[in-house]
């Protein structure tokens, strides 16, 4: 080899293994997050062992591209299919602290309003950083990606998961947003009756397709009304989560022929999964709510 091609080469190797030192010091240098309990959170690196305690932000993990990176996953966490697969550590419930020790995590992401507290107060016994989670919006859905990109070191792709889910949901409420307004009853369970109040995710889907929550202004969530006050709302369409028992749930409301909704034949069941959960395919569930509210415009 001449002089100069082994100069090159040199220099090549040399270049090669600056870029190695350079991309291992990103990776080791130390991460900060402010999580939704106003809490700074600071990794030494970005986190490499993580457990979800809640099944949307296990999901939203995977959608940050960092799915990878979960060792335990609370039970329900069947999105992507990936997830379905990692050890199951407990439920909203009960959380077994001796498994999630055995996992050896070294970041513990909490659904602060979806875990017993109780539960939630043990958690600092191991020893771990916590980043809390709270989202009521689609745009706290997308800081929430972005923020977990930080927290895993994935920034380009959870900022390519936010971006898209923002864009998405603005095209969807540009779409309805001068749409004839229709009055809409969303049921969470029949026995005793429950609905949402403007608060829930839910309502954000129905007034983004130009729906009115016949029942929004209720101080809590997740209501409990009376049949009575159902009927005299008079809803255009009534909507439930899908499943098995979505039908058998939805048959009480064939007693009121009185009830528009119930007339025209728009007592309906949807993909409660993608509505319920706060991940990106909450907009594809929104857009299907949409739709059925669209029929009754016509």
């Amino acid at each position: 080899m001449s002089p100069g091609f082994a100069w090159l080469r040199r220099a090549l190797a040399a270049a090669g293994l600056a870029s190695t030192l350079a991309a291992q010091a990103v990776q080791a240098a130390p991460v900060t997050v402010r999580d939704d309990s106003g809490q700074t959170l600071t990794l030494p690196a970005p986190a490499q062992r993580a457990v979800a305690l809640s099944p949307h932000l296990a999901e939203l993990v995977f959608a940050a591209g960092a799915g990878s990176r979960l060792v335990g996953v609370m039970r329900y966490s069947d999105f992507p299919p990936e997830a379905a697969r990692l050890p199951v550590i407990g439920d909203a419930f009960a959380i077994n602290l001796e498994a999630i020790a055995a996992l050896k995590p070294d970041l513990l992401l909490l659904w602060q309003s979806g875990v017993n507290p109780r539960q939630q107060q043990r958690l600092p016994a191991l020893g771990l950083p916590i980043y809390r989670n709270e989202i009521h919006s689609v745009e706290g859905m997308a800081e929430t990606l972005r923020r977990l990109g930080r927290l895993f070191g994935t920034e380009s792709s959870a900022e390519a998961a936010a971006a898209q889910t923002e864009a998405r949901w603005a095209a969807l409420r540009a779409r309805y947003a001068h749409r004839a307004p229709v009055r809409v009853f969303y049921q969470l369970w029949h026995d005793p009756l429950m609905t949402i109040n403007r608060s829930h995710l839910i309502d954000q889907a129905i007034t983004a397709c130009g729906g009115i929550n016949v029942f929004g202004q209720l101080p809590t969530l997740t209501p409990t009304v009376s049949w009575e006050a159902a009927v005299v709302a008079n809803p255009q369409v009534v909507l439930t989560g899908s499943g098995p028992e979505a039908p058998a749930r939805l048959e009480a409301w064939q007693r009121f022929r009185q009830v528009e909704a119930v007339q025209r034949g728009l007592v309906i069941p949807l993909d409660g999964h993608r509505l319920a959960r706060m991940t990106p395919p909450f907009v594809d569930g929104a857009q299907a709510l949409c739709e059925v509210i669209d029929r009754a415009r016509r």
